[in-house]
């Protein structure tokens, strides 16, 4: 099942726009003129125990790994590796979104929202980089449930 067959079953509205293929943040920034919502960024990492976390945060914020780590007791938190990132969500670096979450079929990785999005609109990818739609949070959240997945706020 592709994230738009999950998105018309639990009857999720989003608003979507098409564009050229962007990979960061800074390619990003245009965007958000033309659709409403908080731009994210989306970071894919793992503790030395392989254990794997997708933190969403707003795009002008600076994540504080350390603090996660300790937040989530979890030691050596880095960046988890492009192949890791094709294994597991089945998604290609520059499209990292929360909906990825829809490939984790072994419900390997948590999903970390930082405390500023709770209710809002997002910005993210539909699991490919050349679209962007705006969703609310709480139906993000719908979907991590119907996937089975654990997800957390976190302060950033």
């Amino acid at each position: 099942m592709d994230i738009y067959e999950i998105l018309e079953k639990l009857n999720i509205k989003y608003k979507e726009i098409e564009h050229e293929a962007v990979f960061t943040v800074e390619q990003a920034k245009h965007l958000k003129n033309k659709i409403d919502g908080i731009g994210c960024k989306n970071l894919f990492l793992k503790d030395k125990n392989e254990k794997y976390f997708l933190l969403v945060l707003e795009d002008t914020k600076r994540a504080n790994i350390n603090k996660i780590s300790k937040l989530l007791n979890a030691k050596h938190l880095s960046f988890a590796s492009q192949d890791e990132l094709k294994n597991i969500l089945s998604l290609e670096q520059g499209s990292v979104t929360p909906l990825g979450i829809i490939n984790d079929k072994d419900n390997k990785v948590v999903v970390l929202f930082d405390k500023n999005l709770e209710g809002k609109e997002i910005l993210v990818h539909p699991n490919i980089n050349t679209r962007t739609i705006s969703i609310n949070i709480n139906d993000i959240i719908k979907i991590i449930n119907y996937e089975h997945h654990n997800y957390y706020f976190v302060e950033c």
